[in-house]
């Protein structure tokens, strides 16, 4: 388990350096997923930590809901006073992550065309 951590708290790491350096607008964990992804796509493979550890993981994913949570109860104000722009947020937000999880899984979907 403590593999999978490091893997983990690794890549996120890796992402926060990156989005503090160079000033990105995207949050360091979102940049350590994407090269976490990129990692195990060139590897081909799950390492042996992730393979066991990760599904264990998943079944708490709810505790990450919390910190959500907390932003609306502490920004509902801000919040109120604006609900037609966060609805179109709500809805843009969603649609955008249908799209984009469709065309993943399609072009993931795909049968791979190995090389003669």
């Amino acid at each position: 388990m403590i593999e999978t951590f490091i893997w983990l708290l690794g890549y996120q790491f890796v992402g926060e350096v990156l989005a503090r350096s160079l000033g990105l607008p995207v949050p360091g964990a979102v940049i350590g997923m994407l090269l976490l992804f990129i990692t195990l796509v060139l590897r081909q493979e799950l390492p042996a930590a992730l393979r066991h550890n990760v599904p264990t993981l998943m079944t708490h994913m709810s505790l990450l809901f919390i910190p959500a949570g907390v932003g609306i109860l502490a920004f509902w104000p801000l919040l109120s006073a604006h609900p037609l722009a966060m609805a179109a947020v709500l809805l843009l937000a969603t649609l955008s992550t249908f799209l984009v999880t469709l065309l993943a899984m399609k072009w993931l979907s795909q049968p791979r065309r190995t090389q003669p």
